[in-house]
């Protein structure tokens, strides 16, 4: 059972009291909870408010919320120690009071403080000869020793310590012990943009969320970083975990204020059942770890709880990473090129889109395999294969087709990407202005001033650089004014409803509008139907992309489409808009 908070000092009363920790009562009572010492408090009309775990398992059914001082420690009705009891009770300064013991017990003593409202007691069976000082100190260093200096939840060795005594504790099918590990999101991008003392604002703002989500029977921890945990005893399962983990999320949805800022920042959560999803501790830190990431890759601002399709999903998942890393050495890893068309004259170029054909499963999507290669460090090694098969390939169209090949955020962490394309220029002997690389915003957004660097070094070199997905990310207006792109590519998401959307076709005539006053190209992607294409050349978009004009074609296919004319849609497209 959890007690009240109503008994306990939180702020220290001069130097005649402890300076209980002034975290609150959430943090007073994980330390009640797993401390190893006879820590009790006492209110106002002597009775008790608080005591630690160890307290009732010493003195048995004496310890119970409300019971006398005197109960527990009979001495306390002798006058020789209760007058000294009083004395600090009454705001005295602290003591340690020897207590009388028979001829077979051991030595006891207690060290009694005032608090706010009332008094603490700290037995000890064998004080060694510590003085008043060194018991308060000892009071502190307990503390600090278990719980995060920052947060003032308990630390990641005593989330390890209560986690196995509570699968230790479980007795059979029926109770269950549950875990949430609770991740914030977009942490990092907070903590590269405002500083890190800002982080630190707000893990501790972030760690009081938590603490006041908490009921009786549940434990917080500050595992690692960003990374938190609950401990959930004695609750009907599912339900009370799923209604804690609701209402974590919820609590993360309103912003942080950060020196006059506000930030958002979301919480992601998994949870796991002890013994059901396992029956120590590294186990159910697994299961809920398998949850967690289910959580994030579910879109994260979320709970879920983990099942054993998870664990075949992530299974499959660390397969793919090691097939991945043997990928392109066995031949695996091969480029199609999607034509881009400038209506109504020709094929002006072509998009190298990567694709793995594994052994066993067949074709894996991009959207699958690249995340898995940017996390795993293997994108400057695919990224240069990519430029170099594409440049090379470049050279067996007509000398005024252009390639366009994507770079990852990743291959910008290196430092070596503008060596890297300068050799390959080098090496393969293609003209840069006959390269085209494609960026997203998040490079942008990430290490801003030495990617914007990098990009003026390869613009320098003759490269044309184009940003990829304008639209969908944050589509700062500074990105257009600070660096010369060559292309916008207007994102599929606008061009899908485009024939019937009015907002979507507001937003895409704003951006060629915009583009072509900056002096920079358009490109629209993901072109499927002859309306959408239509719309597109009546308001000037000077390039399409789509399977309506041009599927994703083999290295040998692309020779095929160029000697072909423009594609048959464009002509009766750029026909019908002259009888207009």
């Amino acid at each position: 059972m959890r007690p009240e908070a109503s008994g306990v000092g939180t702020e220290s009363e001069g130097p005649s009291s402890i300076d209980v920790p002034r975290a609150g009562e959430g943090v007073l009572f994980d330390l009640l909870a797993n401390t190893t010492e006879l820590l009790s408090f006492y209110d106002r009309d002597f009775r008790l408010t608080h005591y630690a775990t160890r307290l009732k398992g010493v003195y048995g059914a004496a310890v119970a919320l409300g019971a006398a001082i005197w109960e527990i420690y009979p001495s306390f009705l002798d006058a020789k120690y209760r007058d000294e009891f009083l004395r600090v009770f009454q705001g005295g300064s602290p003591a340690s009071i020897d207590l009388p013991r028979s001829s077979a017990s051991a030595p006891r003593s207690v060290f009694v403080f005032s608090t706010a409202n009332g008094a603490g007691i700290i037995e000890s069976r064998d004080r060694g000869g510590r003085s008043v000082a060194e018991e308060q100190e000892h009071v502190i260093l307990l503390h600090q020793a278990t719980h995060d200096v920052l947060t003032g939840l308990q630390n990641r060795r005593r989330f390890g310590e209560r986690l196995q005594q509570a699968m230790v504790a479980l007795g059979g099918p029926k109770p269950k012990a549950a875990l949430l590990q609770i991740d914030l999101d977009d942490f990092k991008a907070v903590n590269d943009t405002l500083g890190h003392a800002a982080g630190d604002t707000l893990l501790q703002l972030a760690a009081g969320r938590i603490r006041d989500a908490l009921q009786d029977g549940e434990s917080a921890y500050r595992y690692a970083g960003d990374e938190f945990a609950v401990i959930q005893l004695g609750k009907e399962q599912p339900a009370e975990a799923e209604r804690l983990a609701g209402s974590l999320v919820d609590a993360f949805k309103e912003p942080f204020v950060i020196n006059g800022i506000p930030v958002f920042v979301g919480s992601s959560i998994g949870i796991a059942f002890g013994p059901e999803h396992g029956t120590d501790g590294e186990q159910l830190m697994k299961a809920a770890d398998i949850a967690l990431y289910a959580a994030k890759t579910d879109g994260r601002g979320c709970a879920r709880t983990f099942n054993r399709s998870m664990l075949l999903l992530l299974e499959q998942r660390e397969n793919l990473r090691r097939s991945l890393r043997t990928a392109l050495e066995r031949g695996e890893l091969y480029l199609e090129y999607q034509p881009l068309i400038r209506p109504p004259s020709s094929t002006i170029g072509f998009e190298a889109l990567l694709r793995w054909r594994h052994p066993d499963v067949g074709i894996i999507p991009p959207s699958v395999f690249i995340p898995i290669a940017e996390a795993d460090g293997l994108m400057d090694e695919i990224g240069r294969w990519v430029l170099e098969q594409a440049c090379r390939q470049a050279l067996k169209w007509p000398s005024s087709l252009t390639v366009a090949v994507n770079l990852s955020p990743a291959q910008f962490l290196s430092g070596t990407l503008t060596d890297t394309v300068a050799q390959i220029i080098d090496a393969v002997g293609i003209r840069a202005d006959r390269l085209e690389l494609e960026i997203t915003e998040t490079v942008l957004l990430e290490r801003t001033i030495d990617n914007i660097d990098t990009l003026n070094t390869l613009n320098v070199l003759g490269i044309r650089i184009s940003l990829d997905d304008f639209g969908t990310y944050y589509s700062s207006l500074s990105y257009l004014k600070n660096f010369p792109f060559d292309t916008l590519k207007i994102d599929q998401y606008f061009i899908a409803d485009l024939e019937t959307d009015l907002k979507s076709q507001t937003i895409v005539r704003s951006i060629i509008n915009l583009a072509h006053g900056l002096g920079i190209s358009v490109t629209a992607e993901g072109v499927e139907t002859s309306a959408q294409a239509r719309w597109l050349i009546k308001e000037n978009c000077d390039c399409l992309q789509g399977n309506l004009l041009g599927r994703p074609l083999g290295a040998e296919a692309t020779g095929d489409f160029i000697r072909r004319s423009p594609p048959k849609v464009v002509r009766e497209m750029e026909k019908s808009n002259r009888a207009l």
